[in-house]
């Protein structure tokens, strides 16, 4: 026999001496504590009272993440914002159906994001007028929110 195989199983008998059925191997398992020649456990030592449930107190995390969450929703604020006003730009340069629901979605916003730069060009080529009166907002809208962003991840 090698040093690396188990000992054979010898089976087990003889007399239980603590009452117990035979286990799957042929004898009986182990003493019960209490039972036979161990003593009892010693019982447990009195606790003092544990105070009344609270729950734990979340900690919020001082690794700034707070602030870049708050940075990201208005870069993207601005950036949605300047994307509309971009697309009112492109539908309307090239004369998009406005009956169309997408159309009108989309002007609507951009009338809802430029208000208040409506007319501060006025130009006699339409084209040139809506380019100038919607891309302006557009471009103040990136600024703003990237600008506003950057402020706030260096908090």
């Amino acid at each position: 026999m090698s040093d690396t195989e188990p000992l054979p199983r010898q089976p087990y008998n003889g007399p239980d001496p603590y009452g117990h059925a035979p286990g799957p191997y042929g004898h009986a398992p182990g003493p019960t504590p209490g039972h036979g020649p161990y003593p009892a456990p010693a019982p447990a030592p009195a606790q003092a009272p544990q105070p009344a449930y609270r729950p734990a107190r979340r900690e919020r995390p001082r690794d700034g993440s707070g602030q870049r969450r708050a940075a990201l929703l208005v870069q993207s604020v601005g950036d949605v914002a300047a994307a509309i006003l971009g697309l009112w730009i492109v539908l309307y340069l090239l004369d998009a159906n406005r009956a169309n629901p997408f159309v009108e979605f989309v002007q609507g916003a951009a009338e809802w994001f430029g208000w208040w730069a409506q007319d501060i060009f006025t130009m006699d080529v339409e084209g040139l007028r809506v380019l100038l009166n919607y891309g302006l907002p557009a471009l103040i809208y990136l600024a703003l929110g990237h600008g506003i962003a950057t402020w706030l991840r260096r908090l």
